[in-house]
């Protein structure tokens, strides 16, 4: 460890490891002399990246980088704090931020090992997992109902689930974090349904934003963050309007904060998917003279005390180094789909931080060094045939993916099962074989070999 931030790339150097910034950001080993793809349409870059790195000529990434040096080695730069990038240059690796930095050279699942082990001493690790969860999104999207849930709830019966997940669709808005009228009963009536077959409640919040047109923003303007011509930052157009950024250095936005979170644990949820929350490190004018990244995790401190540590909490659409310590579990990918690409995002829009199996696979591997400090989440797997066009083979290596992180997540309503599928679900919710990686994209799985090369090496750069 050392303040300096800048390590000599060696001539014979192979690929580079990109680390993108957010959950969905693509992360993986890429060529050196392919240049930085980005996307042209404002929708897909404000997910894509680190806004102020969007353009960028040289390949880089969110705090950490390293190189190949050949035999299996590699030598990484890598912050230890937050507001961190560093940047491949053609003749060394470099560091921006405010550091320390760390810098380490040997094998590489022991020099990314070390790496994380000086993490942990700096921002802290929390793990311990949440059990199995059924989640609604990629079932029912936005247009999840309590009559939906409930013959959910009824249906699942006595299959191993911990936690059945409320997302995305419950609220009146973004900013808004009320039931709209396709929840007449209200949340807590919701969380006592589920409680009563002996599982967590699970809630979707996306606690750093407000839609243009919600109350929160009518109310309280001042609560958004601007940008140096004081016009709204716009954090995703998700919802059918812009989707703007809070500031969180504010101590307005703070108490409202606390305020929700505690509000929320009080209907009885205890997990929480808090989503789009990159939102809080977007670029701006603060209130607080701080880093976008310091501001940020400030901001998830004050989320976690209200939650209590007794909520789990799943940050997802999130900063990676800077939520590890305060958050268990996080998402590591973008989001799954019933489809293999979407090919004419990714190969010819440059954006893989949209949804799709294949690049949730990459790069959830591409962090999967991460799983000593928190829990990492590669996103629901896929046992129904039915609205699915995944092979039998590609939902495969999403089951797979999950027992390697240890993390099992689906949205399959049990109506939608025929009995073989179902009988796979029960045996996927209860099975915990022994994992090995024996390469980068290899593991044995008990026994059985799960191999994922073909499926990273495949992706564009």
């Amino acid at each position: 460890m050392h303040e300096a931030a800048s390590t000599d790339i060696p001539a014979n150097a192979g690929r580079y490891y990109q680390h993108g910034w957010h959950s969905w950001s693509v992360t993986g080993w890429r060529p050196r002399d392919v240049a930085p793809r980005y996307p042209s349409v404002a929708a897909h870059r404000i997910h894509f990246t680190d806004p102020t790195h969007l353009d960028d000529v040289r390949p880089g990434g969110s705090a950490l980088g390293a190189i190949e040096t050949g035999e299996g080695e590699v030598r990484l730069l890598g912050s230890l704090g937050v507001d961190g990038w560093v940047t491949a240059e053609p003749d060394r690796l470099v560091g921006e931020g405010p550091g320390p930095w760390f810098e380490a050279e040997g094998k590489e699942a022991e020099v990314f090992g070390s790496y994380a082990d000086a993490l942990q001493d700096r921002l802290g690790a929390r793990t311990g997992g949440a059990g199995p969860i059924w989640c609604s999104w990629y079932s029912h999207y936005r247009d999840i109902t309590e009559s939906a849930m409930l013959k959910i709830i009824q249906d699942l019966g006595d299959l191993a689930f911990a936690v059945i997940q409320v997302d995305d669709g419950w609220q009146r808005a973004n900013g808004d974090w009320e039931p709209n009228d396709d929840f007449t009963s209200g949340m807590v009536a919701m969380a006592e349904q589920v409680r009563a077959t002996g599982r967590i409640p699970g809630l979707w919040l996306a606690p750093f934003v407000a839609d243009e047109q919600s109350e929160l923003v009518a109310a309280h303007p001042e609560m958004v963050l601007r940008d140096d011509d004081g016009a709204p930052v716009a954090a995703a157009y998700n919802w059918g309007q812009s989707t703007y950024a809070l500031d969180v250095t504010r101590p307005d936005v703070l108490e409202w904060l606390d305020d929700l979170i505690r509000r929320v644990v009080g209907w009885g949820y205890g997990y929480l998917k808090l989503d789009f929350i990159f939102a809080g490190a977007m670029p701006g004018r603060r209130f607080a003279s701080v880093g976008r990244e310091a501001g940020y995790r400030n901001a998830i401190q004050v989320v976690r005390e209200a939650a209590g540590d007794d909520v789990y909490l799943l940050a997802c659409g999130a900063p990676i180094i800077p939520s590890i310590g305060v958050f268990d579990g996080i998402r590591v990918g973008p989001d799954v789909a019933e489809y293999w690409d979407n090919v004419d995002r990714t190969h010819h829009m440059g954006d893989r931080a949209g949804p799709g199996a294949a690049d949730a696979i990459t790069t959830t591997l591409g962090r999967y060094w991460l799983r000593s400090l928190i829990d990492i989440d590669p996103d629901v797997a896929y046992f129904r045939s039915r609205y699915n066009l995944l092979t039998p083979a590609q939902r495969q290596s999403l089951v797979d993916l999950a027992h390697v992180c240890d993390f099992r997540a689906t949205s399959d309503p049990p109506a939608w099962l025929d009995p073989a599928e179902r009988a796979a679900l029960e045996q996927f919710l209860v099975s915990h074989p022994r994992i090995e990686q024996t390469d980068r994209y290899r593991f044995l799985v008990d026994d059985r070999k799960a191999d994922f090369t073909d499926i990273a090496e495949s992706r564009p750069w």
